[in-house]
């Protein structure tokens, strides 16, 4: 955990650094990453909340007790969450648009406090004067639609079964053709919301196979297990789709208190569902990894060790095996980005994003080589650029136009664009980073 160390002097100390050129570089390679010491027992980790989800039953009656939809005990959830009715007043209100401006000023008053220049300038003092421009595509990331069954605390998409937007058939149509044309792309990337859950899944995820790409699916376990989808572990299995799912606990009280009431429960019942078609299962050549994220506002721990602590009690108190886990530190942004604020503590986070600076993170990042669809067709650089509606830039550096799959000739043409970034983007360069 971060402990009660006074956070003010180690970000000024921090906006120094990065202002002050190649002395203050060294400075950050012999200290950097001051916070990336979150012990990897998670289960132990806390966050204080005014209504307790309960504790785990067991293994036994679990068949029984996760049958059934998860939407009522969702939607129930947010009816009663004062948070979730809070941030739907102010929808009515302030529009989503509003709502997101509102939210980058927040973000940037943070920063401007410790005079932390932008994104871009840090990059370029930290990072040998790079200056982000985009790689050919690699990966075709597709959010299919915002709608599932659960209504996650850090959703950065802001899901739910209340949101019905999802992506026509003349967008995913159009999406297969510019991936056709696409030889370097080598991956399809579908995401959501919980993605099976929208129409036009299931024809992505085939012709995505069809033209040779490996598919992932972005899942959140519980679809797995929703009414009418009995057989789609069978679908995922037959047709090699690499799974990549969110678990962020082995315990269920910090599953339940990220993700919803219940959820800990159908999670457990679909991965063990996930490793009877032979997902995880050495030989297999089905690929089902795990997704961590922390439960509150600090940086995940190493992934090496709290893989090891994941397959270690997965493995000893249910018989789940799976391939790798990821840590992704949570972007502040969105549902996040309310919740640090209603808490008081976006402040400490940005501080906490910028201390964290990890140069090494650079080359890597989402932006350089991943293109990012939205349902509605626009395209972007990246998916939380895509939440937060900043477009990808134009040729010639500026942002006056709109892409989208229709009027885009192919995805080698985005090629050696500059991509286009904010303060949210200290999330993606932090510690081990979250792309």
């Amino acid at each position: 955990m971060l402990g009660a160390r006074a956070v003010r002097p180690f970000a000024q100390a921090a906006v120094r650094n990065l202002s002050s050129g190649a002395e203050g570089a060294e400075t950050v390679k012999k200290s950097r990453l001051p916070d990336f010491n979150t012990d990897v027992n998670i289960h132990e980790h806390k966050l204080q909340r005014p209504k307790l989800q309960g504790t785990w039953e067991g293994l036994d009656g679990l068949k029984e007790r996760t049958k059934g939809s998860l939407i009522p005990q969702t939607l129930e959830s947010m009816n009663n969450d004062e948070d979730f009715k809070l941030t739907a007043k102010q929808i009515r209100e302030m529009g989503l648009v509003k709502m997101t401006q509102e939210e980058r000023k927040k973000r940037q008053r943070a920063l401007d406090q410790y005079n932390v220049p932008s994104f871009d300038e840090v990059v370029r003092q930290q990072a040998d004067g790079d200056q982000l421009v985009r790689r050919q595509a690699r990966i075709f990331q597709l959010n299919v639609g915002l709608y599932c069954n659960q209504a996650c605390s850090h959703c950065h998409v802001e899901s739910s079964p209340r949101r019905k937007e999802m992506m026509s058939h003349a967008v995913a149509e159009r999406c297969m053709e510019l991936l056709e044309g696409c030889a370097s792309v080598t991956t399809l990337d579908l995401t959501g919301g919980a993605p099976e859950l929208c129409d036009e899944f299931r024809y992505l995820a085939l012709r995505g196979r069809e033209l040779g790409k490996e598919v992932i699916d972005r899942c959140n376990l519980t679809a797995l297990l929703e009414p009418g989808q009995e057989d789609l572990a069978s679908f995922l299995a037959d047709n090699q789709i690499q799974v990549v799912a969110s678990l962020p606990c082995y315990s269920a009280k910090n599953v339940n208190k990220q993700r919803g009431s219940g959820v800990f429960d159908k999670s457990i019942a679909a991965l063990l569902k996930l490793n009877e078609v032979g997902y995880g299962r050495p030989g297999s050549g089905l690929v089902l990894h795990l997704v961590y994220n922390p439960l509150g506002a600090f940086l995940p721990p190493e992934q090496s060790s709290l893989q090891d602590k994941y397959r270690d009690e997965l493995q000893e108190t249910f018989g789940i095996q799976f391939n790798e886990l990821f840590t992704m530190t949570n972007m502040p942004i969105k549902r996040f980005a309310d919740f640090l604020y209603r808490r008081n503590e976006l402040e400490k986070y940005m501080e906490l994003l910028v201390r964290n600076f990890n140069p090494d993170t650079v080359p890597n990042l989402m932006c350089r080589d991943h293109v990012s669809v939205n349902y509605d067709g626009k395209i972007f650089d990246c998916d939380f650029n895509q939440q937060l509606q900043i477009p990808m830039k134009s040729a010639d550096g500026s942002c006056s136009s709109q892409a989208d799959v229709f009027s885009t000739e192919s995805l080698d043409s985005l090629t050696g664009r500059q991509s286009n970034t904010d303060n949210h983007c200290f999330g993606c360069t932090a510690g081990m980073g979250s792309s």
